[in-house]
């Protein structure tokens, strides 16, 4: 446990965080897979290269130095890196990994006279805390997992029952369990964990779930990404009777019971989670305003599937923007960017349960005009940040 001393040191580093978080967690993921290539399955090579872990790394850091005299603040973080942990069995084992070599890139960034013994002592005593805080709320939810009605602990194999293209960058997996028991029921707007060998190297991911629970088999819809390994192996070899296996389903940006009218928020790939909230939703009786925005016709997915489900719900209100439209294709209901104005318009009142998704500086906007508009407690759920980003 902490000493006030110890906790004093980690307060006053908060500054340095600040300044040179990003360089610090860089350091640190080139230490960590350095010394310990065993773990590289876990990170998303692609933001490492963007730089998308670094920044969300640097954050979960910041954050918990911000609150180390008051953990139970970090109640949403704590939550998030739990699910995404747990939807990749990230095991105790790791942590002791992640330990040293983020204590080692703190010494080596910061210099030994800013980051003295007594600094690396107090980081290591932090770091212990908060890893029995998440190894315990991840075994408590392995545990639930596998005990809950067809669940499992671990990989479980499914089988690719149907294959189908959704856009020009879209394509989803229908995924039907290999032992024909039924699967585990889950929250609209969670996701599922998936392990992949791709000429002899191991892969995981997580999709959102884009399809309501039926026990039967899961839909995940994947978005080609330039360089991707992952999904361009998706896209390209893994067909109809293909295997893969799966870990749990996972998340807590999930729908949220209630009577108030439901905005859902998208941008691309961010539509994936909201059509099993959409469908929840919708089956709860509820008022529902789908708003998405994509660059074109060509890459917006499911518009057919939701204007169907318009024609059948009278409750359900849709709204697309398009950053362009070349003429091809049912137009938009507006183009350009989505802006506080068109969700002015499109909001029926600031009386609503809302939730956003999307690239990141979608997210920004939408975040920006909602609190402008008087939306409050909207969630959000930040896409493209990689499977275990926030691991510490």
């Amino acid at each position: 446990m902490l000493s006030p001393s110890q906790t004093a040191l980690i307060t006053a580093t908060v500054p340095l965080l600040e300044a040179h978080g990003e360089t610090l967690t860089r350091h640190f993921y080139q230490t960590l897979f350095a010394d310990f290539p065993q773990v590289l399955p876990l990170f998303n090579q692609s933001n490492q290269n963007g730089g998308t872990q670094q920044r969300a790394l640097a954050s979960a850091v910041l954050c918990y130095a911000r609150h180390i005299e008051s953990l139970d603040k970090l109640g949403p973080l704590v939550a998030t890196i739990v699910n995404k942990h747990v939807s990749l069995q990230i095991l105790p084992e790791h942590y002791p990994l992640v330990g040293a070599s983020l204590l080692k890139a703190i010494r080596e960034v910061l210099g030994a006279e800013t980051a003295t013994d007594a600094v690396i002592e107090a980081w290591g005593v932090a770091y212990g805390q908060l890893a029995d805080i998440l190894i315990g709320a991840e075994r408590s939810a392995y545990a639930a997992q596998e005990q809950a009605p067809g669940g499992w602990r671990g990989t479980r194999a499914f089988q690719v029952a149907r294959k189908a293209v959704e856009s020009a960058e879209i394509t989803s997996f229908v995924l039907r369990p290999v032992d024909g028991l039924p699967v585990m029921d889950f929250a609209p707007g969670q996701y599922i964990g998936v392990r992949l060998d791709i000429d002899g190297k191991e892969h995981k991911r997580q999709y959102s779930l884009s399809a309501a629970s039926n026990l039967e088999t899961y839909r995940i819809s994947v978005k080609r990404e330039a360089g991707g390994i992952v999904s361009s192996h998706l896209h390209d070899a893994v067909d109809t009777g293909a295997f893969i296996d799966l870990y749990a389903p996972s998340g807590a940006f999930t729908l949220q019971a209630g009577e108030r009218p439901v905005v859902l928020i998208s941008g691309g790939v961010g539509i994936t989670p909201t059509l099993a909230m959409l469908t929840a939703a919708l089956r709860a009786n509820r008022t529902v305003h789908f708003i998405h925005a994509a660059r074109n016709g060509q890459v917006h997915a499911f518009r057919e599937h939701i204007e169907t489900l318009a024609g059948q719900y009278p409750k359900l209100h849709h709204h697309f923007c398009y950053a362009a439209h070349d003429g091809t294709g049912a137009a938009p209901h507006a183009t350009g960017y989505l802006d506080q104005a068109l969700l002015g318009q499109w909001l029926p009142s600031n009386d609503v349960d809302a939730y956003f998704l999307g690239p990141t500086a979608f997210m920004r906007s939408v975040k920006a005009s909602l609190r402008a508009l008087g939306v409050p407690d909207a969630q959000a759920r930040y896409e493209f940040f990689g499977p275990a980003e926030a691991m510490l």
